[in-house]
């Protein structure tokens, strides 16, 4: 799959995305520990996977390589809404998109969700998830 990327631990930041466990996640906290005598040093990376909300974490020296995912970040219309998948539409290519109701959609606007209304979603790595409502 060409939706990830290598990036060195020490370039990391909070607010970025990296793959742990091969789930795109959101970092929340990176802690260095300094080197010891003969080591090292080591970066304590706390994230939230994006599709399913779990906190991941995970231990790197600073200066391996750890792999991130490419976000593409899109505008899609809102199709249709049934109990299990909401219906997009890319703004720009007109593909069809059925999206998981339970795991393709941010909690905070899943109430919100109408036939109708645009939405911006991010994919990737094969997945989609709507993220927020654009202005209409």
């Amino acid at each position: 799959m060409g939706d990830k990327t290598k990036v060195q631990v020490s370039k990391l930041k909070p607010g970025r995305y990296i793959l742990i466990d091969g789930e795109p996640c959101r970092i929340g906290n990176i802690t260095v520990s300094s080197p010891g005598k003969h080591g090292s040093a080591k970066a304590r990376i706390e994230a939230v996977g994006i599709f399913d909300g779990k906190v991941r974490s995970m231990v790197k020296p600073t200066s391996t390589e750890v792999e991130v995912p490419i976000i593409d970040k899109r505008t899609a219309q809102v199709i249709a809404l049934t109990p299990d998948t909401v219906q997009l539409m890319d703004m720009e290519t007109y593909e069809l998109y059925d999206v998981p109701r339970d795991s393709g959609v941010d909690s905070s606007i899943k109430d919100q969700l109408r036939e109708g209304i645009n939405v911006e979603y991010w994919e990737t790595l094969g997945r989609i998830k709507i993220m927020k409502l654009k202005g209409e």
